[in-house]
Formats: C-alpha cells, structure tokens, sequence
C-alpha cells in the first residue's frame, strides 16, 4: 500500500511515524529474539534438558509474536499482501467507519441535555465579561472587527450598494401612498390643535421680517401707478400698504381667536380630508412625490451620500485613534464590565446562549454529524489507513509486543504442566 510522502506530512504525523516504525523495530526484534532462543534451546536441549523450558517459552512466544503481528497487520492491510478474508479491514471498511463516528459523535455528543449540561456549568457571560473588560482584548477585538467591516466594505460594489438602495427606498417609500398617511396624521395634529405652535411661529418670524425689512415695501405698489401721480402720494400708498400689514400681523399675533387663524384652521382641515379621500389631491402629491426621488440630482446626491459615508468609514475604520475606533473600544470595556458586574445580565446572556445552542444542536446535529461521514467518504483508502496508523499504531506494537511475552510464559507453563503429569 502507498505510503504519504513524508513531506506532505505535519512534523507531529513525521514525529508518529519516527515513533511507529522505532515499536515495530522492538516488536520484530522481540520475534527474532525468540526465534532465535528457540533454535538454540532446540539444537542444545539434548545435551541440556533444562533447555526444553526455554525451547516451550521460545515457541510460545514466537507464536504470540506471529498472532498478534497478523491481527495487528489485518487492521490496516493484507498480511504479506496475500488477501486472506476479513483483512485490510480499515481500507475496505472505511465508509463504514466513517458513517459509525459520526453517528456515536452525534448520538452521545450532539444532544440537546448534554450541551445544556455543558454550557450551564460553564460561566460564559462572566468570562467573557472578564476578557473583554481588558483594555487591550477590547482593542484586539475592536481592531478585528475594524479588518472583518473594512473587507466587507471594500467588497461591496459602489453600483449594487446604489442599486440596493434604490430598490429599497421604491418599495419601502414610493410603493406606498403618502397622502392617506399624511392627511390622517395631519387630521390627527389639527384635531389636537398641535399645529398652534407652528402658526404661532410662522406669524412671529413674518413680524419679525416685516420690521426689519420696511424698504422691501418701498415702490411696492407705486411703480404699478400711473406715471401722473405725485410723488408724495405714491409714498403714501406705499406706506400705508405697509402699515397694514404691520397692523394685521400683530393683530393675528395677539387674537388667538381671529380670523386669519381659524381660515387656516379650515384650510387644513379640508387639505387632511383631501390627503385620504380626493383622488385628485392624492395624485398630485404622488406625482411630486414621485418626481422628487426620480431626479436625476436626487440619484446623484445618494450616490454621493454613500460615497461620503463609505470613505468616512474606512477612514475610521482605518486609524486606531480615530473617534469611532475609540467609542467601539469604548463600547465593548463598557459591555465587558456589565457582564462581570450585572449577575441578572449574566444569567439572561449564558441561558440565551445555552438555548441558542440546543437549538442549533437539535436543528442541525445530523447535518453536523455529516461533516465527519463526508470527508471520511472522501479520503483516499490508503491516506485514510495511514492517518489511522498513524495514530494509534504505536500503541498497536505493544499489543505484539506484549504478545511476544505473554505467549512465552504460556507456552513454558504449558509445558511445565504437561512434563509434570507425563513424566
């Protein structure tokens, strides 16, 4: 059977095959050893019947020896290449043994009772809360997840991301009808006399304009007069028309019950009526609304949003003394002193990952199990064989070691047994 070359090997698979072939050296050597004794005592045990002990545990031995050599060998390939039934057990059997792992794995591993057991007895909130309340684990953490956010952004397509948003913002913003909304609400703010306020301040900042800004008024209606008309009258009627305005907004300012306020209290009483019931009003506010979002301008500047944001980020991102890596930094001492300091946060967080996990372990363990069937289905025989071998063929050597010695004590008190009745 190939071997792996040793260069595709790790150094503790290379220090495993040092070790396996030093045991099988010991283990042929014990063999040879009591080949050996044996031919001696056999040739000399005429002249020295003390020999014939030695020749019994000689045979006894080597029979240990080829037993286990063949039992051990069987596991992992044909003895001497010959294909004797029932050998090369692990190559013909290795689909089979990969489907029992997994099942044993997810039969007494992945269970929902043991996890829970398992994760229950295990502080997760309070050791976590401890590593991460360590400035320079909060750091690290922050700096990785600075990396993983940065890819991310720079993977994504500037053209997508728009396009995203453009979808988003069509199903979300223009597939809806905004005016039953809006007069509803509308309808809502008048009925509670909400909207007072602002018409408190538009008539206020309307005083205000029209006391600093008298001149605005100067040939306001004069220059539509006759080109006869004197001078001094067309300041009059320039002033007065000032005046007036003057007047009526200080008079709107100080009535709360006057006229021009409740014009437009009923004006936008029948605009909410018009906003859910006028299909007239209700076109011309979606056609507004839709020509607003389909504006060329209106794409640019969300491209240029995205943009500005992207950039800033990755900027951030970037620096490690920036203000957004240092508030994440921030964030997460914060978070790590809570778990540590909070025992009702603690046992919320370490019961919702206890649950999180059940039910993964209960939703997907045989999924999870497949890992170990499919990529022992996948393996090559002959690397499957001496990744085992690997393993645990070390130890196997013992076994014909330990063989060796235990068939030679059986076959000396086997013999000393039948010399003892038939003698």
């Amino acid at each position: 059977m190939p071997r792996t070359p040793t260069a595709l090997l790790s150094p503790a698979d290379q220090e495993r095959r040092r070790s396996l072939r030093v045991m099988k050296g010991v283990a042929l050597g014990a063999l040879v050893f009591m080949a050996v004794l044996f031919v001696v005592a056999f040739i000399t045990q005429e002249r020295i019947p003390a020999m014939a002990y030695v020749r019994a545990a000689a045979e006894g031995g080597m029979v240990g020896a080829l037993a286990d050599w063949f039992a051990v060998t069987a596991l992992f390939r044909h003895p001497l290449g010959i294909p004797i039934p029932h050998t090369a057990i692990i190559p013909k059997r290795k689909d089979e043994i990969g489907r029992s792992l997994g099942e044993f794995i997810e039969t007494n591993f992945l269970e929902g009772s043991v996890v829970r057991a398992k994760l229950e007895s295990t502080k997760i909130a309070a050791t976590a809360g401890e590593w991460l309340r360590d400035p320079e684990h909060a750091e690290l953490l922050a700096r990785e997840a600075s990396a993983i956010a940065t890819g991310i952004l720079g993977a994504l397509s500037d053209d997508e991301v728009q396009d995203l948003i453009t979808d988003l913002a069509r199903e979300h913003l223009l597939s809806p009808e905004w005016a039953p909304t809006i007069g509803g609400w509308l309808e809502r703010v008048v009925d509670a006399g909400a909207h007072h306020g602002a018409v408190d301040l538009g008539v206020d900042s309307l005083a205000t304009w029209l006391h600093a800004n008298r001149e605005s008024f100067s040939g306001l209606v004069s220059r539509r007069l006759p080109s006869w008309v004197p001078s001094v009258a067309m300041r009059l009627v320039d002033d007065t028309v000032y005046n007036e305005a003057v007047k009526f907004i200080d008079a709107v300012q100080r009535d709360a019950e006057h006229p021009a306020r409740h014009a437009i209290d009923r004006y936008l009483t029948r605009l909410a009526g018009n906003l859910q019931h006028d299909p007239a009003t209700i076109g011309r506010l979606e056609d507004a609304k839709s020509a607003i979002f389909d504006s060329p301008r209106v794409r640019e500047l969300a491209a240029e949003a995205w943009n500005t944001a992207k950039a800033g980020l990755l900027k951030g991102l970037a620096d490690p003394d920036s203000a957004l890596r240092r508030r994440v930094t921030a964030a997460l001492i914060e978070v790590g002193d809570r778990l540590v300091d909070d025992p009702a946060l603690q046992a919320r967080v370490d019961a919702r990952v206890a649950d999180a996990a059940v039910f993964l372990v209960d939703r997907y363990r045989h999924d999870i199990a497949s890992i170990i069937t499919d990529t022992v289905e996948k393996w090559d025989p002959a690397e499957t064989t001496e990744k085992i071998e690997l393993m645990v063929g070390r130890d196997l050597q013992y076994i014909r070691l330990n063989g060796t010695i235990v068939g030679a004590l059986a076959g000396l008190v086997i013999f000393t047994i039948a010399h003892a009745v038939l003698v």
